[in-house]
């Protein structure tokens, strides 16, 4: 796999994990509908900043484990791939629907900044995709970590301003397409299980392709 084929599957995986209706994307939307299209993009940029430290202290532990115990990587690697699968199948199985986002004061840009943040911050999914999957992306073959991880930090804040953002920028029609039509919320999170199972089947593969 070359550089750029890993960072389109990775994108794939991004993608797919984002677009999911979550945490954050209720955050995104309660601030758009109650404040505007400022604060819900404010919300967003807090989103974004989490992010950032999300893949900071996720880059910093595949650092240490490729330079203490190589081994461990390709146990990260099906660890993160069986984690993949679980999500999906999941997802296969689930109708997600998302209830009625409550209109209340409005904040300040400052305020749903640091909302989007906290909510990014407290979120336990985040925590095990970024220890679970992400490590699977950063390959010794394709030069330094902290490069490589520069890279994917950038990718996963402009994923997250387009969907988020383009929802905050929607405001009231992407509340009422996410709130109010729970078959396209199931279809959403359907076809993204069903990628999700499709790229963990890849990943096994590919890494035990490189391994032999």
């Amino acid at each position: 796999m070359t550089y750029a084929e890993n960072l389109w599957l990775f994108f794939t995986l991004l993608f797919g994990i984002i677009v999911v209706p979550g945490m954050d994307m209720v955050c995104v939307l309660a601030n758009a509908v109650t404040g505007g299209r400022s604060t819900g993009l404010a919300a967003t940029a807090g989103i974004m900043a989490g992010g950032v430290l999300h893949t900071l202290y996720a880059a910093l532990g595949v650092s240490v484990v490729l330079h203490l115990v190589p081994e461990l990587f390709n146990v990260l690697l099906v660890a993160g791939a069986a984690y993949i699968a679980w999500i999906g199948f999941s997802l296969l199985r689930s109708s997600i629907t998302i209830g009625g986002v409550e209109e209340g004061a409005r904040l300040s840009r400052r305020a749903s900044f640091r909302q989007g943040a906290l909510t990014s911050l407290m979120n336990p999914k985040a925590y095990l995709f970024m220890l679970a999957v992400y490590p699977q992306f950063l390959k010794p073959q394709f030069g330094p970590v902290w490069s490589q991880a520069a890279v994917m930090a950038l990718m996963i804040a402009v994923t997250q301003l387009a969907v988020y953002g383009g929802l905050a920028l929607a405001a009231g029609r992407g509340r009422d397409l996410i709130v109010g039509s729970p078959g396209a919320t199931a279809a959403i999170g359907k076809a993204a299980g069903l990628l999700l199972v499709v790229i963990a089947v890849l990943t096994v593969w590919q890494g035990w392709s490189g391994a032999h």
